[in-house]
């Protein structure tokens, strides 16, 4: 059996549609894949709801697996739906070498939001004989 991490966090919509006015195009290929983008057409605000979701669920994920300050590419998190229309993570890159790093077996992350603020809860399963260096035993 695996160790269980939760890592949780909180976005805001009007934080997003503030990078997207002072930074465009630029902001958006930095942060999001280009599935997350198509997944979150709509007008203003339901666009900008979806997106601070996703960028919760990234930062979700890396406090669950306890490297907050982990340097990753944000791309490198992505979120998807699966045929029934529920969240999942796709790690790739530098993300994957480091859920690689820290034994991650498995991860679910949920979504919600409401009004300006965007909620994710990332539940992973990790190898509990794999630490990071820098973690107590």
């Amino acid at each position: 059996m695996g160790s269980t991490r939760v890592g949780v966090d909180l976005a805001r919509a009007s934080d997003v549609r503030e990078s997207i006015a002072a930074f465009g195009d630029r902001y958006l290929r930095r942060v999001y894949t280009e599935h997350e983008l198509a997944a979150c057409t709509g007008a203003g605000q339901v666009a900008e709801r979806g997106l601070a979701a996703r960028f919760a669920a990234k930062e979700a994920l890396l406090k669950a697996l306890h490297v907050a300050d982990a340097a990753i590419d944000w791309r490198d998190v992505e979120v998807r739906r699966t045929a029934g229309g529920w969240p999942e993570l796709a790690l790739h890159g530098g993300a994957r070498r480091l859920a690689e790093d820290v034994g991650l077996l498995d991860a679910s992350v949920s979504m919600t939001h409401d009004d300006d603020v965007a909620m994710a809860v990332v539940v992973a399963v990790c190898d509990p004989g794999v630490r990071r260096p820098d973690e107590p035993r």
